[in-house]
């Protein structure tokens, strides 16, 4: 194996035991492949050929309505990254993904993720527990875009990204909330000096 699959591994191991026959599967399958602050893993129209393991870098999901750009999700080191719908049905994207900072990935096309749930020994429970972690995450970011208030979209941010504001620039925080730069600016200033660390409902 000429490139490491450590953190891979690791993730994998959190659903379903590995052997080591089965770690030199995960070697044959996944490429590596080093996307450069700006390229993109997939392009809206295009159709995405891969699942991808981010182990370095930071990319961002988003979608263009009338020249404008809507950030609905990010996904950083340990995270899997592929827009599921063009890619199980090879229909083209109606998203982007792009890097955000130089990134280091492993992928997998979809002809060897079939080999994989079909020869890893716990292949298919392994498909399975993801692709439900992947629904219920996907109908949580659908629900809150359309019924959460800007200020809880925010807390939401802060809270599944704790890291990710030294990270990112305030546009790409105020896309992902759904306001402008400057209105992303007035909410963090009514925060100042407020004694509370969750916000559950809209103000």
């Amino acid at each position: 194996m000429s490139y490491p699959l450590t953190a891979l591994i690791e993730e994998i191991r959190r659903v379903v035991p590995l052997s080591e026959l089965d770690i030199t599967l995960l070697g044959t399958l996944f490429k590596p492949w080093l996307l450069k602050k700006g390229d993109y893993f997939v392009q809206q129209g295009q159709i995405c050929q891969h699942v991808g393991f981010i182990q370095t870098g930071l990319v961002r999901y988003f979608v263009n309505q009338d020249g404008n750009e809507k950030i609905y999700s990010f996904g950083l080191e340990s995270d899997f990254v592929c827009d599921y719908e063009s890619f199980l049905s090879q229909e083209p994207c109606r998203r982007t993904i792009q890097a955000i900072e130089d990134s280091s990935l492993v992928v997998i096309s979809s002809a060897s993720l079939q080999r994989l749930f079909a020869e890893l020994t716990y292949g298919e429970r392994f498909g399975r527990v993801v692709i439900e972690q992947i629904f219920v995450k996907t109908i949580g970011q659908l629900v809150s875009l359309y019924t959460d208030s800007p200020e809880v979209r925010y807390q939401a941010f802060l809270d599944e990204y704790p890291t990710l504001s030294a990270r990112i620039t305030q546009y790409h925080i105020a896309s992902y909330v759904g306001v402008k730069p400057q209105s992303l600016s007035r909410i963090r200033a009514r925060w100042a000096g407020k004694d509370y660390t969750r916000l559950s409902s809209p103000e």
